[in-house]
């Protein structure tokens, strides 16, 4: 088959399927990123060279069980009743725990990032490849179901908006890089992206955060001015930092010696190609939203 026709039909299947999962209901929604956590948790193993099965086992009680406290507290707890008979109250701060994950979330986000731009770094120690994998894979995706919330109930069109405005940055960096593009970004971990292929991503990022705020979140006249501004905010957000944890795991790749995280994906690669910058996004995004919230 045609590479390029490989790329289309695995591209459209994978958009297909995660549109479908966000619109159909909050549990297809959760499910369908729990399995591409799994997905994204055993690549990241296979890059980063360490045993599996812990990191997977690991990956899917930490998902459920802060899904469950998260968002099913009543269903968690009267299930938990009917298993072993005895009421049990889950007391669990919701705002406390939300605080601890994006501490160490942002906390391993710097190391990345530390790890990205220092030259010296080519090797990764045994304690800072299961850091990454907490608070690099496993966290981040903790994050993407959360920011899906917004204010309070499950918004599809909050995490629709995301991928929008991600596929947007990625979409005209390669155009205008392609078209335009003269001076490196970061030639020694993606020899491919330009400075004004980044600027271009940025700038096309927020006419579409624009677009979204004002026809798609259909924000009323009082908060219309507000939410054009929120999804400002969020695209340039995602131009900037979603660009750097698109070389995050380029240094990681590097690092490996391969050229995609995983084949599961024809033309595409593997679910962390796919995902690598919405994952480093989606905790700074959900910090933004606790910022808007406490200074509103």
């Amino acid at each position: 088959m045609n590479e390029t026709l490989k790329r289309a039909i695995s591209g459209a299947i994978y958009i297909i399927l995660l549109l479908a999962s966000i619109l159909f209901s909050t549990e297809s929604f959760f499910i369908l990123f729990g399995i591409f956590l799994l997905i994204a948790v055993y690549e990241f193993c296979s890059l980063i060279q360490i045993n599996k099965i812990f990191p997977l086992v690991f990956a899917f009680l930490f998902y459920a069980i802060v899904t469950a406290v998260s968002s099913y507290r009543s269903e968690t707890q009267s299930l938990l009743f009917d298993i072993f008979k005895k009421r049990y109250e889950i007391t669990v701060n919701l705002n406390q725990l939300n605080l601890v994950l994006l501490v160490i979330t942002l906390v391993v986000s710097i190391k990345c990032i530390l790890f990205l731009f220092y030259d010296s770094i080519q090797k990764i120690s045994n304690s800072s490849k299961y850091l990454y994998l907490l608070g690099y894979i496993i966290l981040p995706f903790i994050f993407i179901t959360k920011i899906s919330f917004g204010v309070k109930d499950y918004n599809p069109k909050i995490i629709i908006g995301l991928f929008i405005l991600i596929w947007t940055n990625d979409t005209f960096a390669y155009i205008v890089g392609k078209s335009i593009g003269k001076h490196k970004l970061l030639e020694r971990i993606s020899p491919k992206k330009t400075i004004e292929g980044f600027a271009g991503g940025v700038v096309f990022a927020v006419l579409a955060g624009f677009l979204i705020s004002k026809y798609y979140i259909q924000a009323g006249p009082k908060h219309l001015d507000k939410s054009i501004l929120i999804w400002t905010i969020i695209a340039v957000i995602v131009g900037v930092i979603g660009t750097i944890g698109d070389l995050i795991e380029s240094k990681f790749k590097r690092i490996a010696g391969v050229k995609d995280s995983g084949k599961i994906m024809p033309g595409h690669g593997g679910i962390l190609d796919r995902l690598d910058s919405v994952i480093f996004v989606a905790p700074f995004v959900f910090l933004f939203y606790q910022i808007l919230n406490y200074v509103s």
